[in-house]
């Protein structure tokens, strides 16, 4: 049976591999004209061509090749040149080409000096340059404090003590050439607050802010607050002030009630020496008393010993009994205490 297949020449085998070849050659170009051939036929009816080789490069280095020819349709039309390979390369860096291009578009149509590669520095720098453009045509109005933050009014105090309650709106434009490197709507937000603050501190009297709310905002446009940030004011406008506490008298009420304290404080602690003083000076009284009473107890043992030596005589211990007892009569009348130590004394000379 092997005698009977028929053996292939080598020029058969060639013949054969090249019609593979073909072949595949086909099928690849087919699988290309249909993956392709639509993208392709409608950048090029668009006026923006982009090479077969080209959406075929996109493919091998994963970009979107529908989102390139999208965008350089839109830019094309817009009557914007913007090279594939730019685009490109934006969407390899992870930006946001559709968002570019429009805003591209939008800067284009409003007369707006925006280059493609500020456009793509912008987007990179997590800036949504299409709302950027947007707020440079039409003002945005930030309210101040926000809506969502903790407080509702800025609270200023005047100098006669009143506090002011106080909502500002200010107008702003994005300054597209500070807006990579400038400060967001917070630090806006802040200045204006800080500003308004100021203002009302400065019043002599609550009725002049009253009066002329818009002093506050002259007052505060003139400090240049959006200088650093990627905004420009254009107004800041006054919605509301309300009158608040008098902190001046509740602040004036704390301190006479914190004087009020220190001096019961130094008073009590007055007291205290007070009587500490007192109690030491009994304690005195009664050390001095007992050595008064120490000191008569040595009186009739000296009595007696004069007795004893010859040195006094009866005659003289009468006469001093006579004057110890006149001297504690007189005491009694007089209401003195001081007659019962005499009396006491005679008595323990008499008993000697």
């Amino acid at each position: 049976m092997l005698k009977n297949i028929p053996i292939m020449t080598g020029t058969e085998t060639l013949l054969l591999l090249a019609a593979g070849a073909v072949i595949l050659f086909c099928l690849f170009f087919i699988f290309l004209i249909f993956k392709f051939g639509r993208l392709y036929l409608q950048a090029l009816l668009s006026g923006a061509p982009v090479s077969f080789m080209s959406l075929i490069g996109m493919s091998l280095r994963g970009v979107s090749a529908s989102v390139i020819v999208q965008c350089r349709i839109m830019a094309q039309k817009a009557g914007l040149s913007v090279e594939t390979d730019k685009l490109e390369a934006h969407y390899l860096a992870r930006g946001n080409v559709p968002r570019v291009i429009q805003a591209l578009i939008a800067a284009s149509k409003a007369n707006i000096d925006l280059n493609f590669d500020r456009a793509c520095a912008i987007d990179l720098a997590g800036r949504d340059i299409l709302d950027a453009v947007r707020t440079t045509v039409n003002p945005r109005v930030i309210d101040c404090p926000s809506a969502g933050g903790p407080r509702t009014t800025v609270d200023g105090v005047a100098k006669n003590g009143i506090q002011l309650k106080v909502k500002a709106r200010v107008t702003v434009r994005t300054n597209i050439d500070r807006l990579v490197k400038g400060a967001t709507e917070e630090t806006i937000i802040a200045r204006v607050g800080e500003g308004i603050v100021a203002a009302i501190g400065s019043a002599e009297d609550h009725k002049s802010v009253l009066e002329h709310p818009d002093q506050i905002s002259k007052t505060v446009l003139s400090k240049g607050l959006d200088v650093g940030t990627a905004f420009e004011i254009l107004s800041i406008d006054i919605a509301d002030v309300d009158v608040g506490e008098n902190i001046g008298a509740k602040l004036q009420a704390e301190q006479a009630e914190a004087d009020k304290r220190v001096a019961q404080a130094n008073a009590e602690k007055r007291r205290a020496m007070a009587v500490a003083q007192e109690q030491e000076m009994i304690a005195k009284v009664q050390e001095n008393r007992a050595l008064v009473v120490a000191a008569e107890a040595e009186v009739p043992k000296a009595l007696a010993q004069a007795l004893r030596e010859g040195r006094l005589g009866v005659m003289d211990l009468y006469n001093l009994r006579n004057v110890q007892a006149d001297t504690a009569m007189r005491s009694a009348i007089a209401g003195k205490p001081g007659g019962e130590g005499a009396a006491g004394s005679g008595a323990g000379a008499t008993g000697h």
